[in-house]
């Protein structure tokens, strides 16, 4: 049966009782009807495990203990049963080594973000994925807001201009209170560099700007120059991170991000100047774009209006003033991922360029910019090569 008369079937590692993204991933998954959770390891502990598979109506013969029993099960099914990918959402030090595994067993990879524990890891993972042709993506979730992805056709056009300068932010207060020590999970591998790595808020915050930001433009950071600041006792990873950025049109930019910044909740925002045009948007607030033009009134674009790009319409799904958000956008990036699936499937794989979600290349981007950011800190803030 072709990939297109059915509904693609998922399975996932990670996201058992206690976590957050799992949840949040399931839901983007499944918006557009596209995709079924038919198996999964949600969690180390296998009772854990069966809980959830029970509340969420998995067939408890295919709620398996390990991630590593999954794999070689689910592989042994027939083709008309096995699951056609694996989402990931378990804690950065894993990913690799489960992506790697389903890898191998011939699987699809839909993976949260940051992608690896360690540079090293992500350079191994985009040899593993461009070697056997599965289709990896990387969960960057906020290129999938339309007026994203008008911004980004905006600046691809060349309607913008030349790239001046760019600031984004992204402020959270989540890291205020020492959550880790009053038994939050989603606090305790965050700060914990032997499950997080070497970036705390850069790796948690930080590589959704980098990526938002080279989205948008299309030009990317070829130096940068950062300062680091962890202010509660006995952590060890960054809360706070500032940088300078210089990039390969010749553009300046700001990068500020922070998770103990008093009062913020989700304060993703990103501006681009152009010579003949700007941009503001925020994630707070994602169904308007700010355009800005020297010498005339400001306009506000909103989302699913017929003067958007082919981009923007293609990712919206209800009339305007019918908000979308945070879900919307994350399931944005599963319809991209479900159709390159499914061209796979069918034996007609789309190219990596032609993918609408970001690609294991882009993971490599972000451990990269976590390594040369700890790279600036450690050597006082000097300018370093992306």
């Amino acid at each position: 049966m072709t990939s297109w008369k059915r509904k693609l079937r998922m399975g996932m590692v990670g996201g058992g009782q206690g976590a957050f993204i799992g949840g949040v991933h399931r839901i983007a998954a499944t918006l557009d009807q596209q995709v079924e959770l038919v198996a999964g390891c949600f969690s180390q502990d296998p009772e854990n495990t069966r809980i959830t598979g029970r509340e969420l109506y998995i067939d408890p013969a295919r709620a398996y203990d390990t991630y590593e029993q999954m794999a070689v099960a689910e592989a042994s099914l027939p083709a008309g049963e096995r699951i056609d990918f694996v989402t990931i959402v378990t804690p950065n030090v894993s990913h690799f080594a489960i992506a790697k595994r389903f890898i191998e067993a011939g699987f699809h990879v839909v993976c949260d973000k940051p992608m690896t524990y360690s540079l090293d890891e992500a350079d191994e993972l985009v040899k593993l994925v461009e070697k056997s042709g599965i289709v990896f993506a990387l969960t960057h979730n906020y290129t999938g807001h339309p007026l994203v992805r008008h911004a980004r056709q905006l600046f691809s056009s060349g309607e913008m201009g030349t790239i001046r300068k760019v600031i984004v932010e992204y402020l959270q207060d989540f890291l205020m209170v020492a959550h880790e020590k009053l038994g939050q999970k989603q606090a305790a591998w965050r700060v914990d560099p032997a499950q997080s790595g070497i970036g705390g808020t850069m790796g948690d915050v930080g590589t959704h700007c980098v990526n938002l930001l080279e989205y948008v433009t299309g030009d990317p950071i070829t130096e940068l120059c950062a300062d680091k600041s962890t202010f509660l006792p006995d952590r060890a990873l960054d809360e706070d991170v500032n940088a300078l950025l210089r990039f390969k049109g010749g553009g300046k930019g700001v990068l500020s991000i922070s998770q103990v910044a008093t009062g913020e909740e989700n304060g993703l925002t990103l501006r681009v100047y152009g010579s003949e045009g700007a941009i503001k948007w925020a994630q707070e607030n994602p169904n308007y774009l700010e355009l800005y033009r020297y010498g005339e009134p400001r306009q506000t674009l909103t989302r699913s209006q017929g003067y958007l790009s082919e981009a923007a319409a293609a990712s919206t799904r209800i009339p305007p003033g019918h908000p979308e958000g945070y879900l919307e956008a994350f399931a944005a990036i599963y319809v991209g991922v479900t159709e390159a699936i499914r061209r796979h499937i069918d034996g007609s794989p789309m190219k990596t360029a032609e993918y609408e979600f970001p690609t294991v290349r882009d993971g490599r981007r972000g451990m990269q910019f976590i390594y040369k950011t700890v790279e600036s800190c450690e050597s006082g803030s000097a300018w370093v090569p992306m």
